[in-house]
């Protein structure tokens, strides 16, 4: 038995409860590395104590990833497999939740050609377009959640054993995610209406634009009409309530893809594809990408603006306060999951048709005419820090702070 088996029970309660808020005789999907297969037996238990028809697993292992994307010709990375990319679609439709345990090595494909990992990226955000479509626009329950794989264990405690290294990194997963209070349940429940009242507040504002400022940063950000902020916890098409992301301290709206203008400098790595792409800074004109630089991972940002015409543009704005307890830790995880709830962050590509009043039924004709992007990527970048200003401005061109110094400025219960 492990040694962090109580709070194993714990987590899996919280993946299932809050996470993806698994219902009786509703099917599960796990995306998961091998190295969790105790976490997983742990949490298909207890979804088959709560009713699940079945639990169906989607293993991987990075070290065959890597022998994979090394070693494989061309034309296998450039086409995903037609009947994977069906069948997890089938059973999406058929109502199945979807969780993936996520924790990968930020290093896994250093050394790699960086085309090589941009081709089989396209090509499965290709061939999975229908399946994401369905967990993009909460047609069923879906969450994130993280499992300390050593190498990830390793690259955020550097000078511990493989062992404690993972030990301690499992402790900061816990005490982020809330397992170490008496009673996570009841912590998220309170958390999720700290983020509620946040986003009812920006909601019923309907700024036109917000703008930045802070260290390499000037920037202003056009929101589309009838935009919609989330945050915390949001409700499927079949309105069963869920947490899309353990953890999360953001609220996030949708920006208008032709309505950005300035310059944003990222302020943590950036994971992409097994690569870090670290300290880069992207211009923007008319929404769109038009120069950029890194200090390194630079080809790997190239091949991520590359990705499509959609890929330059943003589909989301994320507000989260400096004193989240990810950024209080003062760790950098090198793991989108945990960075971006520690910064205000920015995603490049594909917006979420739920952040806009009518999205999840809009054509492309209608998401290209309310100004929301789309591509075949989603990737969040964290710009945020202590110093970033963001101001509010009205319809009526007032600016109204919302955040000072990399807090709220504004008052809430």
């Amino acid at each position: 038995m492990s040694k962090h088996q109580k709070q194993l029970e714990k987590y899996a309660d919280l993946a299932l409860k809050k996470g993806v808020n698994l219902q009786r005789g509703q099917g599960l999907i796990i995306n998961a590395p091998i190295e969790a297969a105790e976490l997983v037996r742990t949490i298909s238990a207890k979804a088959y104590g709560r009713g699940a028809k079945n639990v169906h697993l989607e293993w991987n292992d990075e070290v065959l990833s890597f022998m994979k994307m090394k070693n494989a010709p061309m034309e296998v990375l450039e086409n995903f497999p037609k009947w994977k990319a069906e069948g997890l679609e089938e059973m999406v439709k058929d109502g199945y939740a979807l969780l993936s345990i996520y924790g990968p090595n930020p290093d896994l494909f250093k050394g790699i050609d960086s085309e090589r990992i941009a081709k089989a990226n396209k090509a499965s955000g290709e061939a999975l377009t229908k399946y994401r479509d369905y967990i993009m626009n909460d047609k069923t329950t879906w969450s994130i959640i993280a499992y300390p794989q050593e190498a990830w264990a390793q690259k955020v405690f550097p000078d511990d054993s493989p062992e404690k290294a993972q030990d301690k990194l499992w402790e900061q997963i816990f005490h982020i995610t809330r397992i170490d209070q008496e009673d996570p349940i009841q912590a998220w429940e309170e958390h999720n209406e700290k983020l509620r009242q946040a986003r009812e507040y920006l909601n019923q504002k309907q700024y036109k634009k917000l703008h930045y400022k802070g260290p390499g940063t000037e920037l202003s950000i056009e929101l589309v009409q009838n935009h919609i902020w989330h945050g915390g916890s949001t409700t499927s098409e079949k309105g069963t309530e869920f947490n899309p992301n353990i953890p999360t301290e953001e609220v996030f709206t949708m920006p208008h893809k032709t309505g950005v203008q300035g310059k944003v400098t990222s302020t943590k790595p950036l994971n992409y594809g097994g690569n870090l792409i670290e300290n880069f800074t992207l211009t923007f004109e008319n929404g769109k990408v038009v120069d950029y630089q890194a200090e390194s991972g630079e080809e790997t940002l190239k091949h991520l603006l590359e990705s499509d015409d959609g890929a330059k543009r943003l589909g989301e704005v994320a507000l989260v306060p400096n004193e989240s307890p990810i950024s209080k830790s003062g760790h950098i995880f090198y793991n989108t999951l945990y960075d971006e709830n520690a910064s205000c962050h920015l995603a490049l590509g594909k917006a979420y048709p739920t952040n806009i009043r009518g999205g999840s039924s809009f054509n492309k004709e209608q998401m290209d005419s309310h100004g929301v992007n789309d591509s075949l990527i989603h990737e969040d970048f964290m710009m945020g820090s202590k110093e970033l200003d963001i101001d509010g401005e009205t319809k009526e061109g007032e600016f109204e702070a919302i955040f000072r110094k990399g807090s709220w400025a504004i008052e809430f219960e």
